[in-house]
């Protein structure tokens, strides 16, 4: 799959995750800076998604430990929670 379509199916993912909260904490996070990820940003990316809601919403607010495999500049930056937009 090229990189347009990885991140069109991103997208959809990101914003369709089933609470309003994820939505907006997953799919802010994807709008505000997939733009410049690298392939291997994509596929850390595509991997988080494969995990529960709760378990992403709970490590980036730092109620439970990140997982190794996750601890990464990347979560640093979903941890910021800067650039959720709640008007949307």
């Amino acid at each position: 799959m090229n990189r347009e379509d990885r991140l069109k199916r991103l997208r959809f993912r990101a914003w369709h995750r089933g609470t309003k909260e994820a939505d907006l904490l997953i799919g802010c996070f994807f709008d505000s800076f997939s733009a410049d990820w690298s392939d291997g940003e994509i596929g850390w990316f595509e991997t988080l998604l494969d995990e529960q809601d709760a378990d992403i919403v709970a490590w980036a607010i730092g109620v439970m430990p990140v997982p190794d495999r996750y601890a990464s500049p990347m979560m640093e930056r979903m941890q910021a929670v800067d650039y959720v937009d709640v008007a949307k």
